[in-house]
């Protein structure tokens, strides 16, 4: 159950979503010979995350092993690499893994190939599909495979971040024919959201006690609102069919007890997994039909839907646990500081059928409804124009996947600005794009910021300058005034040494040494 809740449910990728528009494209650019106008026929895996809007054109290496043993050989593979040390240098990353299928499920395959460095991995079919006429099997006995195969998760891809194709083996084989001759092959992953207008409509499936997407519902409200008209919210409570699922009997009991609304006709999981105490499946189904009401009160006209978004914001706070979950004055609270008025909820909630008697409720049908024609079976799950949301639950994935689903040049202020910052949710929330490094400094500010270092240096080199002269200027005082000092003291030696003299000469005259 954990895992259930833990991963975002995604359909099958096969190249071409169900409306028509391209998902994602596998394309061959070295050598030209193998290139398709087209693209290749693939089919992308049910776990990783693709870079929606984006593509990775890398240099393609073909392992020869199965990639089933965690320690990948690294040294190993096609093409050949100059040698260091009488081993091949390792595959440069970044590149694309070719790999052969079988050994191991998908999921073992990927994750020891994002280990080993890979961007993106391509699973090589080895089996022919009964439905190609142009696939030659290996072994000439083998047998064709009748359905597709289908890189589903095994339970543990959550921890898988790069994206990951299967390519036919009647398209994958000549391309390890050139691998293994050592010539280079360089291929492009593409991926794109159907866009078929300048609106965007995203969708997500949850149930008020769903832990994964708490984060999401409290962070998302922003961007629903900077995305303004250009994008349409839907949210959908998950419940599932209980005469389907056989909790009303042929005799018209409840066989589900509480986990049911209406006699059994409308179910939940029960949260706590605890039919005798806390939070019921019917509590569950009795808060799911109250945002609904709430949506069609306050968000179905617009597609933005500002209180439902606070309302459920206030009861994540204040209401989810057993204590207050199903207390009417909680729920009452929260809604008017969502700015709700609760009578038209309530309202509402009756002329919709109600939740007491074994009638129908005509907008838990529509749920049903709704819920059987998106196939939805994993919670949570998250939508952009019809196409499932690979990866976590998160702002990041979803604006970056709403964004990529806008026709070219009609894209909103908030997209162009925000989808490609490192930190989208504070990009939309402050309307400024943080820099690579994780800092948000805009031009005025680095301008100002710029002018005041300078001004500063420019004050310490002045003040500096100023110093030096004074020092410069009490140096040469001291010089002179020394200098002067002691040329005083010579001129006074100087005239005694004068007199000596002259006394000595009138000496030496008067005793007539002279003559």
């Amino acid at each position: 159950m954990k895992y259930l809740l833990g991963t975002a449910f995604a359909v099958l990728f096969t190249g071409v979503a169900s409306d028509g528009g391209v998902s994602s494209k596998l394309q061959v650019h070295i050598p030209q010979s193998l290139s398709s106008p087209t693209g290749y026929d693939h089919r992308e895996a049910l776990f990783g995350v693709p870079p929606y809007g984006g593509s990775i054109q890398q240099s393609v290496y073909y392992a020869d092993s199965d990639l089933c043993d965690p320690n990948v050989d690294v040294h190993g593979g096609f093409p050949a690499r100059k040698k260091e040390n009488g081993e091949q240098l390792p595959w440069p990353s970044p590149y694309i893994l070719m790999v052969d299928r079988g050994g191991c499920t998908f999921v073992n395959k990927v994750r020891n190939a994002q280990r080993s460095g890979a961007a993106g991995v391509i699973i090589a079919d080895n089996t022919c599909l009964c439905s190609a006429n142009n696939c030659t099997d290996d072994a000439p006995n083998a047998q064709c495979e009748n359905r597709e195969p289908i890189m589903a998760d095994d339970g543990s891809g959550s921890d898988i971040s790069i994206p990951s194709f299967l390519m036919f083996k009647q398209d994958a084989d000549p391309i390890i024919k050139v691998l293994k001759n050592n010539k280079m092959v360089r291929m492009e992953m593409s991926w794109s959201l159907p866009n078929p207008d300048a609106r965007v409509e995203y969708e997500l499936w949850t149930t008020p006690t769903d832990m994964v997407s708490r984060d999401f519902q409290r962070q998302f409200k922003e961007a629903a609102i900077a995305l303004g008209q250009h994008a349409y919210f839907t949210p959908h409570m998950y419940i599932y069919d209980g005469l389907k699922s056989g909790c009303q009997n042929e005799a018209g009991e409840n066989q589900c007890y509480n986990l049911c609304t209406n006699n059994g006709r409308y179910c939940a999981t029960d949260p706590d997994n605890d039919l005798d105490r806390g939070i019921s499946g019917a509590d569950v189904v009795k808060e799911s039909l109250r945002r609904d009401c709430m949506w069609k009160q306050y968000g179905q006209s617009d597609g933005v839907g500002k209180e439902w978004w606070d309302y459920v914001t206030e009861f994540m706070y204040r209401c989810d646990n057993e204590d207050y979950f199903t207390n009417w004055e909680c729920a009452k609270d929260c809604m008017d500081r969502a700015g709700i008025k609760p009578a038209p909820i309530k309202k509402c909630m009756d002329e919709s059928g109600g939740l007491e008697e074994d009638k129908t409720n005509t907008l838990l049908e529509a749920t049903l409804a709704e819920k059987d024609a998106s196939g939805v079976v994993i919670l949570p799950a998250a939508y952009v124009n019809n196409a499932a949301i690979r990866g976590a639950l998160e702002f990041a994935t979803i604006f970056k996947a709403i964004c990529a689903g806008f026709a070219s040049g009609s894209e909103p202020e908030v997209c162009l600005k925000c989808a490609t910052c490192r930190d989208e949710f504070a990009c939309v929330t402050s309307g400024s794009c943080a820099s690579s490094d994780g800092s948000s400094v805009s031009l005025p500010v680095f301008a100002a910021s710029l002018l005041g270092i300078v001004a500063c240096f420019a004050c310490i080199g002045i003040c500096q300058y100023i110093r030096t002269q004074q020092q410069m200027r009490a140096e040469v005082k001291g010089i002179m005034a020394e200098y002067m000092t002691v040329d005083g003291q010579n001129n006074t030696v100087n005239t005694s040494l004068a007199l000596d003299d002259d006394d000595d000469d009138e000496g030496m005259v008067g005793s007539g040494k002279f003559t």
